[in-house]
């Protein structure tokens, strides 16, 4: 901790759905941090296995929810539950170096930002980043920025972030409430995006802290481009349209919106699941009417957001997606 400073008091939150293979883990590493928390909730949404069982034999709460009802749910109910000044809200297929909480938490109590998040590396390739923080383009498709770039100095500097991934970060518990928790309605998918478009548009920002390493198996429990995942993205990245941009919005960036969502669909097809994709998108415009609560903030936060991934990209080298996203808008 940092010197003359009080301790901190953390609750750790990890949902889960069937991580057997994977919840002792996690908790394991939150036990042996440095700085360890002073309670492990996990909120478990309807498994079938032995993961609740095997997170109880740690010592950690166990919420049982009767059904799955997605990640959103079971974060909310975990902070709700939780009583510290601070939660850390992590996967349940995340691995943590010792002193991944005390470097955030060191980080919040210096700076008396609103959340802190660290760097991701990939689980099964280290060298390689699973990601450091979100950004979000015009067309409303968002990139997990560094997701498979090897680690290098880019990705080492702190800075301030608006989006923070819930895959592993460190926030306090009444910031979350007051900004409304996560949007239950998504379900799974882009809810951090969500928040994070919540956090920029009223000028909130947090910490990125490269310092603060953790790993990430990433997909763990559905797979990458299962169905399931590529539908509840595609559509959710419709909804995040319906739900953030005015119409004003809707008119000046018809053309990015096109161009990213298509653009997306080709990657899905690439990847065998165009057909999830299709029906996502259908799904998310069914529902887009019942989405929409438009502020006129956005603007300003979509072209700085973007600017941020064309500089990332130009820095680290170039996605083709981004590539002809830029060329085509």
């Amino acid at each position: 901790m940092v010197s003359g400073q009080e301790a901190f008091l953390i609750t750790a939150i990890i949902p889960n759905w069937n991580g057997a293979a994977r919840i002792e883990r996690v908790i394991d590493d939150l036990l042996s941090q440095t700085e360890p928390p002073v309670e492990t909730i996990v909120v478990d949404n309807g498994s079938t296995d032995d993961s609740p069982r095997n997170a109880g034999k740690t010592g950690a709460r166990v919420i049982r929810l009767d059904s799955n009802r997605g990640f959103t749910a079971a974060v909310n109910r975990g902070v709700v539950e939780s009583k510290t000044e601070l939660v850390a809200i992590l996967n349940n297929d995340i691995r943590l170096n010792p002193d991944w909480l005390s470097r955030l938490g060191d980080d919040l109590q210096r700076t008396g930002a609103p959340f802190a998040t660290g760097k991701l590396l990939a689980l099964a390739k280290p060298e390689l980043l699973d990601g450091s923080f979100d950004a979000i383009c015009r067309g409303g498709c968002s990139w997990r920025c560094g997701e498979g770039r090897r680690d290098g100095y880019v990705w080492s500097q702190p800075r301030e972030v608006s989006f923070p991934p819930f895959t592993a970060l460190l926030m306090r518990r009444d910031f979350f409430l007051d900004l409304g928790g996560l949007d239950e309605a998504l379900g799974s998918y882009l809810e951090d995006v969500d928040f994070g478009l919540r956090c920029a548009s009223k000028g909130y920002t947090g910490r990125y802290v490269p310092d603060a390493v953790a790993y990430h198996e990433g997909s763990s429990t559905l797979g990458r481009w299962s169905s399931t995942c590529v539908r509840q993205i595609a559509r959710n990245q419709v909804l995040l349209i319906a739900k953030h941009y005015p119409g004003s919005l809707l008119l000046r960036f018809g053309w990015p919106i096109a161009v990213a969502n298509i653009l997306w669909g080709l990657v899905a097809l690439r990847h065998g699941a165009g057909l999830p994709w299709m029906l996502g998108k259908l799904e998310g415009i069914g529902m887009f009417a019942s989405f929409r609560e438009a502020g006129e903030k956005i603007g300003p936060v979509l072209l700085c957001s973007e600017q941020e991934i064309r500089s990332l990209q130009q820095q680290t080298g170039w996605d083709w997606y981004w590539r002809l996203y830029f060329a085509l808008t």
